[in-house]
């Protein structure tokens, strides 16, 4: 736990996971009081299916060309309009009160999907520079641990304001998460950088291929690049099909389905804390194939074991299990996109990773949705697992020649 208490010892990575927690409670409460809201409001499952498609569309079209913005601009800066305008873009549904106007709701996730694209890149690339190279790994350990924290926290939360006060109560909720963030990334101060090269910038267009062909060349972005493709192909494929897998296949309920999330999100927080704890001593290739095949054994393990029982226990005891190497997984291959790549173009490579995910997880999502009627519910899921079988063994391969990082 030393290398905890020593990067928390940090003044400015205590703001940024503070606010981070916050902000990122927030979207879970909106992500799950959105989804319960607009069924509530139409009963069509198709309404909520669109709803989150159109957080995806954004991620697609402009994850990749947001990195260019963020390689020129203030990073902070960046984090604290993004953040405003999420808050402000969240306002126009407490005019939502019938299925007539679900439109906005359709806006609404367009536009916060579209200046998210900003905020994830700025907020990778700026975590390198608050922290030392050594204490890098347990930074983004710690930082992952947002993630499920901040899962158990905003789906409860979520649930609980979209049944109490709706569609506006959940906004209003989701809104001062954003403002409480961005007051807290105002206070951070972000160590000086190099001066900037004084040759112009080239159009936008070209420094994004530039960016893109200088991603794509180094061994290691492009394996991290190749392993995040196949595994959220998989993650697509999970959360379209685990829902009906609780339900069809160990015939639980909605309770049962709910504890099952809870599991691996707890998992998760330990592996974090482990990875957190172990910092500079994880290391980034094997690690992250390691995790990776874990993993996916251990989801392969959820999968099948129905063919044996149907009890639920060791679902949820495997999902425990799952989350360790999964959190391990996380810090393992940001902390490898972060230390090959220059602050430079580390906005660029971040965006790239939105893009590729957005795409891939759309992909998984609808193949999720074909295949799972004529092969069944659980081959299809254990294409996720197998997924991360392979792709730990792809990382290896594809990034397994001698790195070199990406030029300034």
């Amino acid at each position: 736990m030393r290398a905890i208490a020593l990067a928390l010892r940090q003044r400015n990575l205590r703001l940024l996971l503070a606010a981070g927690l916050i902000s990122l409670t927030g979207d879970w409460i909106l992500r799950t009081g959105l989804a319960y809201a607009v069924y509530a409001l139409t009963g069509d499952t198709l309404a909520s299916a669109l709803t989150v498609v159109a957080s995806f569309v954004p991620q697609i079209l402009l994850g990749s060309p947001a990195g260019v913005f963020v390689d020129r601009w203030d990073l902070r800066r960046t984090m604290v309009v993004t953040n405003l305008l999420l808050a402000v873009g969240l306002l126009p549904l407490l005019a939502v009160h019938d299925r007539s106007q679900l439109w906005i709701v359709y806006g609404v996730t367009v536009w916060q999907g579209c200046v998210q694209q900003f905020f994830e890149p700025a907020a990778q690339s700026l975590l390198p520079r608050l922290v030392p190279d050594r204490q890098l790994v347990t930074a983004n350990a710690l930082n992952g641990q947002n993630a499920d924290l901040s899962r158990l926290l905003g789906a409860a939360l979520g649930g609980v304001a979209a049944a109490a006060g709706g569609i506006t109560l959940v906004a209003l909720l989701d809104a001062a998460s954003f403002l409480c963030g961005a007051q807290l990334m105002a206070a951070i101060r972000v160590p000086s950088a190099p001066p900037p090269p004084t040759a112009a910038r080239p159009p936008l267009p070209k420094d994004w291929l530039a960016g893109l062909r200088l991603t794509l060349r180094h061994p290691v972005l492009r394996g991290v690049l190749a392993f995040l493709l196949v595994t959220s192909v998989g993650e697509g494929i999970m959360s379209t099909l685990f829902a009906p897998f609780v339900r069809s296949v160990l015939h639980a309920g909605a309770s049962a389905y709910g504890v099952i999330g809870a599991a691996q999100a707890v998992g998760g927080l330990a592996g974090g804390l482990c990875a957190a704890a172990l910092g500079e001593r994880l290391r980034g290739l094997p690690a992250l194939a390691i995790s990776a095949v874990a993993f996916g054994l251990t989801g392969l393990a959820i999968f099948l074991y129905p063919t044996l029982t149907t009890a639920l226990w060791p679902a949820v005891t495997l999902m425990v299990v799952a989350g360790v190497p999964g959190a391990f997984v996380l810090t393992s291959a940001m902390t490898l996109l972060q230390q090959h790549s220059t602050d430079s173009h580390r906005g660029r490579v971040f965006g790239a990773l939105g893009t590729v995910q957005g795409a891939a997880v759309v992909t998984g999502t609808v193949a999720a949705g074909l295949l799972a009627g004529p092969l069944g519910i659980v081959p299809v899921l254990a294409v996720q697992g197998a997924g991360y079988v392979a792709a730990g063994l792809l990382v290896v391969l594809v990034a397994g020649r001698r790195p070199t990082t990406i030029p300034s």
